[in-house]
């Protein structure tokens, strides 16, 4: 009698970090540029049409191509999201769904061939993988994946269990999740006996396809020696996901990827227009110490 072979949970690690390097080209130092559209339709400061909203969103997409960021080597994806929507809401409408797919399909045909992403704020995640099944997107960025906590817009629950089983259940099993631990924004009081390094443990148990590290809010330096102890302790793809600029990028070039917002925007506010000439600049950086 042939006996069964016992294969271990995590041989498939190394996968996440083949997939992830297939998406982006590089394993490390992988740049992800932010296009914040503008207010969609049903939220308090919407006060454009769909059409004006996916044509501004396809000249961000021109600011960086103009830039030299989207086709340069030293650029590798972009990420989608509504983060105009504000105040957030966990009960996102029908009316988003739709909007962020017109909005992310036409930036998917401006972009044929450019790995995209999109976050659906706040933690809206089965809808935002069904966004990226139907605008032909490569991943997305998932809040509240393990570990319930105090975010401002209420009580966050984990979600990671039903969030897969929906992946599975739409067939978008290759479609990468991102997930934010220790999100931003929030308080971790509940948990605040489980260290950042256990919650990456416990995100890599549950199957993410990579971490996301911020800093306490949009904008705010995300902690070196996080980063540094995270990507120690597991063996998916770690990802900084706030603060990072031209004067501090070199203290983030070994994580996998640096999402960048604020610090491509006019006075590094995330609410304003892509400004060229602060992407040309940090691109320059980045090329220089990527050498």
């Amino acid at each position: 009698m042939t006996s069964l072979k016992i294969i271990p949970i995590f041989t498939s690690r190394p996968l996440l970090i083949m997939k992830f390097v297939e998406l982006f080209g590089r394993l490390k130092s992988v740049v992800i540029g932010m296009i914040h559209v503008r207010a969609l339709p049903g939220t308090p400061l919407n006060t454009a049409t769909v059409s004006e909203i996916v044509e501004e969103a396809c000249r961000e997409v021109e600011i960086y191509q103009s830039a030299g960021v989207v086709r340069a080597p030293t650029i590798d994806g972009l990420i989608i999201e509504n983060m105009h929507d504000i105040p957030y809401t966990f009960d996102v409408g029908p009316e988003i769904c739709a909007s962020m797919t017109a909005i992310c399909a036409e930036v998917r045909r401006f972009c044929p061939s450019l790995p995209l992403g999109v976050q659906v704020l706040s933690a809206a995640n089965q809808p935002a993988l069904a966004i990226a099944l139907a605008s032909g997107l490569n991943f997305i960025r998932a809040e509240g994946y393990v570990f319930s906590h105090v975010a401002d817009e209420g009580l966050l629950n984990a979600c990671a269990g039903d969030l897969l089983r929906y992946r599975k259940k739409i067939g978008a099993d290759h479609l990468q999740i991102f997930t934010d631990i220790k999100k931003k924004h929030s308080s971790h009081s509940i948990t605040a006996d489980v260290s950042i390094i256990e919650t990456a443990k416990a995100a890599e148990f549950f199957l993410s396809d990579g971490l996301v590290i911020t800093g306490t809010a949009t904008g705010v330096q995300a902690d070196p020696v996080e980063l540094r102890e995270v990507a120690q302790a597991v063996g998916i793809p770690v990802l900084i996901g706030s603060g990072v600029t031209q004067d501090n990028v070199q203290h983030y070039l070994d994580a996998n990827a640096m999402i960048i917002g604020s610090h491509f925007k006019r006075g590094g506010y995330w609410a304003n227009a892509v400004d060229p000439e602060r992407v040309k600049r940090f691109m320059g950086r980045v090329d220089e110490l990527r050498k």
